[in-house]
Formats: C-alpha cells, structure tokens, sequence
C-alpha cells in the first residue's frame, strides 16, 4: 500500500515555499451527485437565476464548438462554505477540534439591555462567521475586552490601526501606508486571525487590501435546464399570497468539478529573510506561519470534499475522484491523486504564537448600540453610503 500523500511530502518533494517553486497549487476534484440523481440546483438570484454561459471548446478534430457550463458556486459563496467546515457544527460557532489553537476574533455582546457588571459573553459573530472577516464593523466599531474582562478605551479600529502601522493623513479618513508597513499588517492579520489571510480581507477606510490566498470554483459542464413546478398550500388561509405556483429550475450536467488554487507566490511574498546567515531577520511572516496558511488551506479542501456536503438544500454533492498540479505541469502530469493528510495541531504549535498569548479575541458591541431599534432613514441627497467588497451569501 502506498504511504499516504501528506503537506510535507509535497514541501519536501515539489518545493511548493521556494523561493523559486511554483506560482500556484491546483487542486481539482470530479463531484458527482448524491443519492445517485441526475438533478441539483445551482446557486440563484431572484430574475436572474442560475448563471449559464456558452465556452469555447475545440474537438480532437480541431472543429470549434460551444459547451454549456454553469456557475454552480461563485468563489465568493465557495468561500463561505470553505470557513463553515471551521465550524464545529452548523449552528454551531465555536471552532472545529481540528483547528483548537488557531486564533481568531468573535464580538460580545451583553446578555440583556440593562447595565450589569456580569462580563459581556454573548456571542454575536466572529471572524470565521462574518463575510468581511477582521474588516467587519462588528469588530472594528467594538472595544478588546482587557485581562479583567473590562472593554479597553479604544475602539479595535484604532487598535489595529496602530500595530499595522498606517500613517493617518485625515482624521478617520485618508491613510498612508508605506511600503515597509506591509511586513506588520501581515504579522498583525495573521497573530489576530490567520483565515483572513486566507480568504482575503479589505479595510475600506483604511485601503488595505489582501487578495484571496485560496481561491475555489465550482461549475457543472455539458448542462441541461429542468424546469418544474411548485405550490405553496396556505391551509388555515392566513397570508395573502393564497396558494399560487412557481417555477423551480434544476440542471443536469456531463460532469461536476471543483477547482481550488491556492497562489503559492502570494503566500511566499508575505514574508522574507534580511542579512545572512544567524543575524538574519524575518520581515513579515516566518516559514513555519507560511507553512501554517498553506496547511489551514488544504484542510479547509480536504474537509469540504472528504464527505457529502450540501452547498444547498437541491446540491448535495460528494468528490469521485482529484487530482493535484502545479501551474507549470501539463494536463496529464498531476503531483498527487489523493487529498493530502495536514497535521494542523503541529503546524499550529510550530507557528510561534505566544505561549502565554490568549488565541482568541474578544471584542465588545455594546447590547445597546447593537440592537436599539430604528426608523430607516432616508439618504441625504447626493449622499451614498460606502460600499465594502465582501463575500456575497448565495443560497
């Protein structure tokens, strides 16, 4: 039997944190549909539906022709479903075991309206949950909760703003970030929460932007629309839609794939050595916090394909078979046909956090400020409110 494919064999055997190794890692997996059916659902949007576009294709004859494929999840939507198997459960926020150590930031709130000196713990989000990870106001508008439990006086905004090292130009409003800055952003992200390095983070006010680290599509090819109907029964006649019926669109397709590429020159760009030899400095982050996202990254894949898992209620789909690549390697090369083994409770001990350091972030939201009930408002003329790009959830 064949020893089992693992992160350092292919460290080892495929140079993938070299400075000279590959662009990216390609991992590419053959989904089929559970239950033995022909039909899933794609992911949606109300008069838009499931998004189908004609590709080019060229046949062993050399004779061009179009080939349906579909969107079956945007890589925004595959990014969700990649953080909710961090989840120990569905509806279940806290970490998965396999991920116990690794940092990241949840926003407390109190247990009710009314003051008390019980230390706020109810759990709002965290950085795992929240589409805009550590850039979400959740965090940035609420205050660290200090050693004794007690909200500190600055707001996190401005917490991070100071480790990151950005040069304020206008008050909470133009910021200036030096080259070198770049080294203490990403050792900064990466102390607080290591998975916004991984799926990308922006900081509108403040114009830090980090690309997705892993990048992950699925699409069906060969598709073929089915269009069936539904009917909502109002039994005891208490709503006003009555009982009407509506189409539903399904597809069929000649195969299902899930493609997740992991960009290997970002990732060795996050850090590098200064001087030679012993009295060599690390600018940003070290090797083994490198190998600690590339890990996090292909057990993010591995857990998504290893079982059935349901991107939707219509589309429970399961991995027949994958095949790993560099960029550099042709179609018919491949560096592994198996998802490879991570040990993330090594990579995690071997990353260097503080031994004393507390992992996981508390901030807090005030329960009044978070759920006081309001009137919308209308926008003054010409105002617009700011637009942050975030992950969308596609149902």
């Amino acid at each position: 039997m064949a020893d089992a494919v693992t992160l350092d064999s292919l460290l080892s055997e495929h140079k993938l944190l070299d400075p000279d190794g590959p662009v990216c890692l390609i991992v590419q997996a053959t989904m089929g549909i559970a239950a033995g059916l022909d039909r899933f659902q794609p992911a949606g949007f109300p008069e838009i539906g499931h998004v189908i576009y004609d590709a080019p294709r060229t046949n062993e004859g050399g004779k061009s022709f179009v080939e349906k494929v579909c969107i079956v999840d945007s890589p925004a939507s595959m990014a969700n479903h990649l953080e909710q198997v961090c989840l120990a459960g569905e509806n279940d926020p806290s970490l998965h075991e396999g991920l116990n150590g690794l940092p990241y930031v949840k926003c407390v709130t109190d247990h009710g309206p009314q003051a008390s000196d019980e230390t706020p713990a109810r759990l709002v989000a965290t950085t795992l949950t929240e589409g805009h990870r550590l850039a979400s106001d959740y965090f940035l508008d609420g205050r660290r909760l200090g050693g004794e439990g007690k909200p500190v006086e600055a707001k996190f905004r401005d917490e991070l703003r100071s480790e990151f090292g950005v040069i304020e130009v206008k008050k909470d409003k133009t910021y200036f970030i030096t080259p070198d800055a770049w080294w203490t952003i990403y050792k900064t992200l990466f102390q607080y929460d290591p998975n916004s390095l991984v799926h990308g983070v922006l900081f509108a006010k403040e114009q830090i932007k980090v690309s997705r680290l892993l990048t992950a599509h699925l699409e069906a090819f060969g598709v073929a629309r089915v269009g069936r109907s539904g009917v909502k029964f109002d039994r005891l006649g208490k709503t006003t839609s009555g009982q009407p019926i509506f189409a539903v669109d399904e597809e069929t397709a000649r195969e299902i794939k899930a493609t997740f590429i992991i960009d290997l020159a970002m990732l060795r760009s996050y850090g590098r050595k200064q001087g030679q030899g012993d009295a060599a400095n690390v600018l940003g982050l070290t090797p083994q916090q490198k190998k600690l996202l590339l890990a996090l990254s292909l057990w993010k894949v591995r857990e998504l394909l290893r079982r059935t898992f349901a991107y939707r209620s219509g589309c429970r789909l399961k991995m027949q078979s994958v095949v790993l690549r560099t960029d550099d390697q042709i179609d018919s090369e491949s560096i592994a046909t198996e998802l490879p083994v991570v040990d993330m409770s090594a990579a995690i001990k071997e990353a260097g956090f503080p031994a004393q350091a507390v992992r996981v972030t508390a901030v807090y939201y005030p329960f009044g400020d978070l759920f006081k009930p309001s009137r919308e408002e209308t926008p003054a003329a010409g105002g617009e409110d700011e637009a942050e790009a975030g992950d969308e959830s596609e149902v």
